[in-house]
């Protein structure tokens, strides 16, 4: 295994670990289980590449401001569409929202796949990634991710979302607007969805709508559960193995799925709290105490 390639699937697992963070504060601390948040990364690296590719703002030996706006840009975008599916959807409850989630997943990709300016079904060749997705790019984005994810979870708006998962009607009683940190959690996730899609596309040079498909959903949401629900420190730890797993196993190459599932099962039951089981590293605490002082003094 040389190290190009360890590079490369460290770079897979951050951006993985953009959705799963999104997908950390949707599920782990709100209770909102999604299956259809490849449909947001797909918004946003369709988004992404339209603009890099199609909008050239800034000359060439600057594509890296014109990559960070992108992924401005497709994380907005993302974030908008989630608001109206949002606005039809989070008043269903429990599996009802898995559902409507699943089927919002399956219709961006059809739509994708039939749509002539983004390439449908044979997808968009020769999306730039010198100087796009890097491994440093890939790092900063999401240390920056993690730590705005910690101030929100920490702050007045984090302990709502938090109390709504523990007990929505308890949270509606004592004046908490259950709809409305919905809303706000299924926007923040969408848009580091959307951020990873932008990701994805400009480290793969290649986009397909079958690259979205409901499959991706699972496995990012079995990141989350496995790393431990209502943990960020679990979700990273959740992410980095479970993108690390099936290229370790690439040798048993037959059996590689059958030990990947078999793997995750066994975790399940032995810890079915997740690795991490809710608890954080001292850094991600440090971050913690920090907001909870930014929140003090105002």
């Amino acid at each position: 295994m040389g190290w190009d390639y360890v590079i490369g699937i460290l770079i897979l697992s951050g951006i993985n670990l953009m959705t799963a963070l999104g997908l950390s504060l949707l599920t782990g601390f709100t209770g909102l289980f999604s299956f259809g948040h490849a449909g947001f990364i797909a918004i946003g690296a369709y988004t992404a590449t339209t603009i890099t590719m199609k909008y050239n703002i800034f000359p060439e030996s600057m594509l890296w401001l014109q990559f960070y706006l992108a992924l401005i840009i497709a994380g907005l975008v993302s974030m908008l569409v989630s608001l109206i599916i949002g606005k039809l959807t989070l008043n269903l409850k429990g599996d009802y929202f898995c559902i409507a989630t699943l089927g919002f997943g399956e219709a961006i990709r059809l739509i994708l796949d039939n749509v002539s300016y983004f390439g449908g079904a044979r997808g968009l060749p020769n999306i730039p990634t010198v100087g796009t997705t890097t491994i440093t790019n890939v790092i900063i984005i999401d240390i920056i991710a993690v730590i705005c994810l910690v101030f929100i979870i920490n702050s007045r708006h984090g302990r709502n979302m938090t109390a709504i998962r523990e007990d929505e009607l308890a949270a509606q009683t004592i004046g908490i607007n259950v709809f409305k940190y919905k809303m706000i959690a299924l926007a923040i996730s969408a848009f580091y969805a959307g951020i990873a899609g932008g990701m994805l596309a400009h480290y793969l040079g290649f986009i397909q709508p079958i690259m979205f498909k409901m499959i991706k959903s699972t496995e990012l949401t079995i990141m989350v559960v496995f790393g431990g629900l209502g943990s960020v420190s679990g979700t990273v730890i959740g992410t980095l193995l479970l993108t690390f797993l099936p290229e370790v196993l690439r040798s048993f190459y037959n059996w590689r799925l059958v030990l990947y599932g078999a793997a995750i099962i066994i975790i399940m039951i032995a810890r079915p709290q997740g690795i991490m089981g809710g608890k954080e590293f001292r850094i991600i605490t440090f971050f913690k105490k920090i907001g909870r002082k930014e929140e003090v003094k105002s």
